[in-house]
């Protein structure tokens, strides 16, 4: 269990923070970007800081694609399919709720149907060989280009009006993190929720006229932990605002 001494104050809301140069590998359909997913109790935004790129979205409603320039902000919420399109220079603030629980894996791939079927099948192409170095650029690229071909089937069905294929993905999503809920709860209670409630008890303190807390103004400092890592949609500055030391699964 994460103990609330673990846990240094976390960043407004209780969000974790990294920043992304999308990448300029291009796929099978000639785009280039990252590798399509979804997140499962997560929701995401992307704040752009400079170039231009796009971001696609599969829901159960359709297919969509939202251009992305400096000062834009986009957003999806859990379920969402989303995948960065690399344009000229794209570079994006990447915001996720809650924060410790992307981190833990609640984001999956849209590897076709036989991968997802199978948890060790899928954990084996998810996961990375390393940090840094031509192999983990290498597996990269593999595992963007194999959720890149489950993602054109399902886009191909949405398009043509089937949404069976997309609501199946997000099923087997589901089946692939449940085993995982029980330390996503622990780590929610301790970061998230843990947020929320003190403000309440803030809040009730400033009705009863109790400033108390004000006493305890502090202002808090982080760099990144990790430059250029290789993250789903980019290469990533990362930051462990979190307190845990969690592998990254996330953006």
């Amino acid at each position: 269990m994460v103990s609330k001494a673990q846990l240094p104050h976390p960043l407004p809301g209780a969000v974790g923070l990294s920043h992304l140069s999308a990448y300029d590998w291009e796929a099978a359909d000639g785009m280039c970007g990252g590798s399509p997913h979804l997140h499962t109790v997560c929701t995401e935004a992307y704040v752009v800081t400079g170039g231009r790129g796009a971001v696609q979205t599969l829901t159960s409603d359709g297919y969509r694609q939202t251009d992305l320039q400096a000062g834009s902000v986009a957003w999806f919420t859990p379920g969402t399919v989303h995948r960065m399109v690399q344009r000229d220079a794209l570079k994006v603030t990447v915001l996720m709720q809650n924060s410790g629980l992307p981190e833990a894996g609640d984001a999956i791939f849209t590897f076709p149907t036989e991968i997802l079927a199978d948890p060790e099948r899928y954990a084996a192409a998810a996961a990375l060989p390393g940090k840094e170095g031509p192999a983990v650029e290498a597996a990269t690229r593999e595992r963007r280009d194999l959720a890149i071909e489950g993602y054109l089937a399902l886009r191909e069905a949405l398009e043509a009006g089937d949404n069976g294929p997309f609501l199946d993905f997000q099923r087997a999503a589901a089946r692939l993190v449940r085993s995982r809920v029980p330390q996503w709860q622990e780590l929610w209670q301790a970061g998230a929720l843990a947020t929320a409630r003190r403000t309440g008890r803030q809040l009730a303190a400033l009705a009863a006229g109790d400033p108390s807390h004000l006493a305890e103004a502090a202002v808090h400092t982080a760099e990144p932990t990790r430059h250029d890592g290789y993250g789903m949609c980019g290469r990533r500055q990362e930051y462990e605002l979190s307190g845990t030391t969690l592998p990254y699964y996330g953006e």
